[in-house]
């Protein structure tokens, strides 16, 4: 088990905000594209959003279109959405179900699920043409805890290497065999690290969220993950659980330890996944970058399969909760942004209960600045 400190013991003294030129800059966000989203394993989703043969959905990562799918032998693949004719994007709807291929629209090549060319109309007439050097290229995925993750590299960091602070870590929140109850999506109108940096911090819970920092006290923190990739820990709860009543909204999720029944944990996974954990459901936010100047947010709510067969659960106490305090974030990240857009901004010093924010500005700049 990690040891976990208290917020402010971590905090790297001296550190100041980032200067407004990393969230305004379309130079550096054309540096974060090649540095960062082409090269990290990006979260995509759950593994059952595509969970029969053929089905299949695309991501979008600035100009790249990806297609997911589940093969014939029940395998998920992924594949850079373009055709090896002539570049043609094969797939156009955000999602669907496929027969035994892909076609492309243009000339017909035909490709199978393992993303094999199987067909090449009126191509016998090349010399030395062969149908097996022209498979779709392949996007590296792997699964953990029931969520697909993609990396566009040709030779990405190792995922188990990547992975190994919490490889194993949230098994006992039986992660994977949770349902999706509900889920919401937003565009805002911020440079996608606000969004990251909020929600690793609650020094702005009491004046923001006063609802929530009644039930988690904004100076409790204790966080085990204070440096990388991976940044969080867990607080404390007043009262059952976080959602409007203050009760469970659902039996308690996997097998928890009578403390963990008492705390929400928040994880940051650089650079696009947030996930939060309470004693009786999941909460994951992926963020995708869209332009400097705005984002989009995915929101999904998890819980345990009995809230869709028993009416004495209301998995909307806690869905509606976190639909307003995500509101509240998404407002302040907003009037953030236009301030650091101001020729006065410059970087301010973080504050003890910050100290996440300085550990992720050091990670950011780290990948942002590698070779």
């Amino acid at each position: 088990m990690n040891a976990f400190y208290k917020t402010a013991e971590t905090l790297r003294q001296g550190a100041m905000t980032l200067p407004g030129k990393y969230y305004t800059d379309p130079n550096i966000l054309n540096l974060e594209i090649e540095n960062i989203f082409a090269k990290s394993w990006l979260c995509c989703g759950r593994c059952d959003e595509i969970s029969n043969p053929g089905q299949y959905k695309l991501v979008t990562i600035y100009k790249e279109s990806i297609i997911l799918l589940r093969d014939e032998n029940n395998m998920l693949q992924a594949f850079h959405n373009v055709c090896r004719h002539r570049g043609t994007r094969l797939c156009t709807k955000p999602g669907g179900n496929l027969s035994k291929s892909i076609q492309c629209g243009y000339h017909g090549w035909t490709y199978d699920l393992q993303g094999n060319l199987i067909g090449a109309p009126n191509m016998g007439a090349v010399a030395d043409f062969d149908m097996s050097d022209y498979p779709l290229n392949k996007v590296q995925l792997e699964e953990w805890e029931g969520f697909i993750f993609i990396n566009l590299a040709d030779a990405p960091i190792q995922f188990e290497s990547e992975f190994a602070p919490i490889m194993n870590r949230f098994s006992e929140w039986g992660i994977p065999e949770l349902m999706l109850i509900e889920s919401k999506s937003c565009s805002i109108n911020c440079n996608w690290k606000l969004i990251i940096q909020n929600f690793s911090e609650c020094y702005h819970c009491p004046i923001i969220h006063p609802q929530l920092a009644d039930i988690t006290p904004y100076t409790g923190g204790r966080n085990d993950l204070v440096s990388g990739a991976f940044l969080g820990g867990y607080m404390e709860m007043k009262e059952e659980t976080i959602s409007e009543s203050g009760h469970l909204c659902g039996p308690p999720i996997g097998n928890l330890s009578p403390e963990n029944l008492k705390r929400v944990y928040y994880y940051a996974y650089f650079p696009n996944m947030l996930l939060s954990l309470h004693p009786d459901y999941v909460m994951v936010h992926t963020v995708w970058s869209e332009t400097v100047d705005k984002c989009r947010i995915e929101c999904s709510w998890f819980f345990a399969d009995e809230v869709n067969k028993n009416d004495k659960f209301h998995p909307e106490s806690a869905i509606n909760f976190w639909d307003n305090t995500n509101r509240q974030d998404w407002d302040i990240c907003e009037k953030s942004y236009l301030g650091i857009q101001s020729r006065k901004y410059k970087p301010g010093p973080y504050s003890g209960q910050e100290s996440l924010l300085a550990a992720y500005d050091e990670h950011y700049l780290s990948m942002l600045n590698k070779d």
